[in-house]
């Protein structure tokens, strides 16, 4: 059970308070037991018992009502000093109020034993040892109160925190997607409207392709996350449309290990990194060139490799990073933290290499047709 739960959990709470007062009526009826026997005035073990719970549970009924005026009148209220005051009063009032009720509940006791006593001759000796006493509980009760106000008012502010947390989280994840989307339209379209006056049977192939991809999209558009299996059929289309642009000047290569198709990644995380490897790798080049997509499981992390044969990083080693990475660095950043790594280096013979490593968590067969 959570601290929120427990909060909210009001038979518990009870359940606990009742707990609590038979603890203390328990502890003080082994004190008066024993002293009963120093004192040559030995009393029987039930007795002691029946007296002593007798006196806290006529506290805890004493307890509701200086708990709701606890509650009503806070000394961290602006109105703290008259608060201070309204308690003090009241301390003495419920100090006459308990000696009274618990002077009723001692004629009751007595007349179990068959010795009845009249009011007076309990409540007087009260009166006398327990008045100051009976003050001290009465501000024990309304600073224990106090306590468990704060606690609880602290796991609330922390309960609804962690809420407001995750949903900026979402927030920033949904935006980040939305500027995905219109970045990746903008350059397909763009795409179009080179071939439109060239090749205009391969631009029309292009605009039927991208109406399904953004069908397709749309569909998924509320996931943050889907399987790897999803991803690669996304991917597959969109590579239809740059194919269709590029000719042979384009080759793709995907070596995917089975074992990864069910693991969880990132909507269209993948499609940014080809789209980068196309643009500044094999673009530029009048020859085109290959992209080569890896998917292996290593070590229970899953790791994403896209390759190309281009130009590479620039001399100074960095790369330039537009909508897309920035896009897709700050998604992950967001949905993984420091268990996730993303970094750019020089692909083997030459070109560059994005490798991206998230942790391995893959749907079960049942959930995979329904995300």
């Amino acid at each position: 059970m959570t601290r929120g739960t427990f909060i909210q959990n009001r038979p518990l709470r009870w359940a606990l308070v009742f707990l609590f007062w038979t603890l203390i009526g328990l502890s003080f009826a082994s004190q008066f037991y024993l002293s009963s026997y120093k004192a040559a005035r030995p009393v029987t073990w039930g007795q002691a018992v029946s007296w002593s719970l007798g006196d806290w549970y006529v506290w805890a009924a004493v307890s509701l009502p200086i708990v709701q005026l606890a509650r009503r009148f806070r000394f961290d209220d602006v109105k703290w000093r008259r608060n201070v005051g309204i308690h003090l009063a009241a301390s003495a009032v419920f100090s006459f109020g308990y000696m009274a009720l618990r002077a009723w509940v001692g004629q009751l006791q007595s007349l179990t034993v068959g010795k009845p006593v009249a009011f007076a001759e309990t409540f007087n000796p009260l009166l006398v040892k327990t008045f100051h006493f009976n003050l001290l509980i009465y501000w024990v009760i309304v600073s224990v109160s106090h306590t468990f106000d704060y606690y609880r008012q602290v796991q609330e502010r922390e309960l609804r925190a962690a809420e407001l947390e995750k949903r900026l989280a979402q927030a920033r994840l949904q935006a980040l997607q939305m500027q995905l989307n219109p970045h990746f339209l903008f350059n397909t379209l763009h795409a179009i409207s080179s071939l439109m006056h060239k090749e205009v049977e391969a631009a029309d192939q292009m605009i039927t392709r991208l109406s399904d991809l953004l069908r397709y999209a749309l569909e998924s558009t509320d996931a943050q996350e889907v399987p790897l299996r999803q991803e690669l059929d996304f991917l597959e289309r969109y590579l239809e449309i740059e194919q269709t642009r590029f000719g042979d000047r384009l080759a793709v290569r995907m070596d995917v290990a089975p074992d990864t198709l069910d693991a969880l990644v990132p909507n269209l995380v993948l499609q940014p990194l080809v789209e980068n490897a196309i643009r500044h790798g094999i673009e530029p080049r009048s020859q085109g060139g290959r992209i080569e997509l890896r998917c292996r499981c290593e070590n229970g992390r899953l790791v994403l490799e896209v390759r190309d044969n281009g130009v590479g990083l620039s001399p100074n080693g960095k790369l330039e990073e537009g909508v897309g990475l920035s896009n897709t660095r700050a998604r992950l950043e967001q949905l993984y933290g420091e268990k996730h790594s993303f970094a750019f280096g020089e692909a083997p013979g030459g070109g560059l290499a994005v490798r991206l490593e998230l942790p391995f968590r893959a749907l079960k067969k049942t959930a995979v047709g329904s995300a």
